[in-house]
C-alpha cells in the first residue's frame, strides 16, 4: 500500500513539473515583452503585438496589486500615455474623490498651481507620490497646445469622502439663483462635514437621505439648462452617494462594499456618456475594483466596478490586472512604536501562487493576453484556481499570511495581465520636485 501511494505521489510530482515547464515555455513564447517600467519610454513590443480585443476596446481598467508600488504606477502611466497617443483617450478616471477634480483640471489645463502642491488635491494619500504627480505634469504639457475639446481631463469616481462638497453645492445654487429651503442646505453642510466612523456605525446617515432627495427634487424643478446646473446635480449626486454609503456601513458585509462599487460604476458611466466625446476612458484603481468578475476571492460573487462595466459595455471594456513576485513593499503597522508604515522585503514568490510560476519566465515585465491563453495555453494554467496576494489599503500585511493569500482564476478576472518580477515603493518625497 505504501509503495502504491509513493508511486502515485511520484507520478503527480512528475506531471506537475511537466505542466509547469509547458506553461513557462508557452509564456516565454507568447507573452508580450514590456521593455521596462520607465513611464516615458515606448511600448515597442506591445505596439507590434497589440491584442485585437485591446485595440478595439474603449474603456480601459488598469488595476494594481497594491496601492503603494512604484512599478504599478509607472506602468499604468506608460499605458495611459500609449492610449492617449494611439487610441485618442482623453478621459482619465481615478479611484479618487469628486472633490479632487476641479483643482487638478485647472492645473493640467494650464491654470494656476505648481507641481509641488498639485498632489494636495488628492484625498487618498497613496497618490501623493512623484510617480502620480509627474503623470499630471505630463498631462499638463500635453494639453498646452491642444484645443479645449482635445485636452485630457481628470475625474474622480469614488464616494468615500464628502468633504467640501457642500461649498460647491452652495456656490452653484447661488450662482444659478435657485430658491432652496435653507434647512435642506443645512443638511448638505452636515452630511459633507461629517466623517464616517467605520468602528461605530450611525443611524443618523439614513435619516438624511430623504432630505437630500427632497433638495434634488427642488433643484430639478428649477429646469435650469446651464453647464453649472449640470455640475450642481452631479456634485449633489456624489454627496447623496456618500451619505448612502455611510448608511450601509452598519449593515452586514458586503453591502457597503457592493454599494461603493455600484456608485463608482454609475459615476464612470455618467462621465463616459456625458464628458467623453469619443466614449473612451482610462480607469486607475485597485485590481479588486477593475477586474471583470468579482471582489476578492473566486466565488465570492461580490459584484464590483469591473463586473458592472463588463456587463454594461461588454467588449468595449478591457480589464488589466497586475501581479508581482518579489521586492520591497510598505505595510501599515500598529506596534509599540505606534502606528506607522514599515517596508517589507519579499525575497522570493510565495509557494502555490500564480507568481511562483510567472516568475520563472524569461522576461522581467510582460503582458499576457488572457484570451490567447484560454485558447492556446496547453495546461490551462490561467483558467485554474490559484493563489495571489490581496494587498489593500493597509498595504502588505503578512501576519497571518493566509489572510492575504486568496484564490483567483485569472482568465475569469482579467482580459490582460501585467506581471512584474520585482517591485519597490513609490517616491513620496515631493519636496524635491
Amino acid at each position: 500500500m505504501k509503495n502504491t501511494i509513493s508511486i502515485f505521489i511520484f507520478f503527480l510530482t512528475v506531471l506537475s513539473y511537466s505542466q509547469k515547464k509547458q506553461t513557462i515555455e508557452w509564456i516565454n513564447n507568447n507573452s508580450i515583452l514590456i521593455e521596462d517600467a520607465n513611464p516615458n519610454s515606448d511600448l515597442i513590443d506591445f505596439k507590434q503585438n497589440t491584442p485585437v480585443k485591446f485595440a478595439n476596446a474603449k474603456i480601459y481598467g488598469f488595476g494594481e496589486a497594491s496601492h503603494n508600488t512604484k512599478e504599478f504606477f509607472d506602468l499604468k502611466s506608460k499605458f495611459f500615455k500609449h492610449l492617449v497617443n494611439t487610441q485618442g483617450v482623453r478621459v482619465f478616471i481615478m479611484e479618487e474623490s469628486y472633490q479632487a477634480e476641479s483643482g487638478i483640471n485647472e492645473w493640467i489645463g494650464g491654470g494656476k498651481g505648481d507641481i509641488k502642491t498639485i498632489a494636495e488635491n488628492f484625498n487618498i494619500g497613496f497618490w501623493h507620490s512623484k510617480e502620480v504627480v509627474e503623470l499630471l505634469q505630463w498631462m499638463r504639457n500635453f494639453n498646452l497646445d491642444k484645443s479645449k475639446g482635445d485636452q485630457i481631463r481628470f475625474y474622480g469616481m469614488d464616494i468615500q469622502n464628502g468633504k467640501n462638497i457642500n461649498k460647491e453645492i452652495r456656490t452653484l445654487i447661488n450662482e444659478n439663483k435657485i430658491n432652496i429651503d435653507e434647512s435642506l442646505l443645512t443638511t448638505v453642510d452636515s452630511c459633507s462635514n461629517k466623517t464616517i466612523n467605520y468602528n461605530k456605525p450611525d443611524d443618523w446617515w439614513q435619516l438624511q437621505i430623504p432630505k437630500l432627495t427632497k433638495l434634488k427634487q427642488q433643484i430639478l424643478t428649477s429646469k435650469n439648462e446651464s453647464e453649472e446646473y449640470k455640475s450642481l446635480i452631479r456634485s449633489l449626486d456624489y454627496l447623496i452617494g456618500y451619505t448612502e454609503y455611510a448608511s450601509y456601513v452598519k449593515d452586514q458585509y458586503p453591502k457597503s462594499t457592493e454599494f461603493r462599487d455600484l456608485k463608482m460604476f454609475e459615476n464612470v458611466r455618467w462621465i463616459v456618456e456625458n464628458l467623453s466625446p469619443n466614449r473612451k476612458a482610462f480607469i486607475w484603481a485597485h485590481n479588486e475594483h477593475i477586474n471583470k468578475k468579482e471582489m476578492y476571492y473566486a466565488g465570492s460573487d461580490i459584484i464590483n466596478l469591473g463586473r458592472h462595466l463588463k456587463d454594461h459595455y461588454s467588449e468595449d471594456y478591457y480589464s488589466v490586472g497586475f501581479d508581482f513576485a518579489t521586492g520591497k513593499i510598505n505595510g501599515y503597522v500598529v506596534d509599540k512604536k505606534g502606528n506607522h508604515w514599515k517596508t517589507y522585503h519579499i525575497e522570493k514568490p510565495f509557494r502555490r501562487t500564480y507568481a511562483e510560476t510567472l516568475n520563472e519566465a524569461n522576461k522581467e515585465i510582460y503582458f499576457i493576453d488572457l484570451d490567447n491563453a484560454i485558447e492556446k495555453e496547453p495546461t490551462e494554467f490561467f483558467s485554474k484556481k490559484n493563489k495571489y496576494l490581496l494587498i489593500g489599503g493597509g498595504g502588505y500585511q503578512p501576519k497571518p499570511l493566509h489572510k492575504i493569500k486568496i484564490s483567483k482564476i485569472y482568465s475569469e478576472s482579467y482580459d490582460g495581465l501585467i506581471f512584474v518580477n520585482k517591485i519597490s515603493p513609490p517616491d513620496y518625497n515631493l519636496s524635491e520636485l
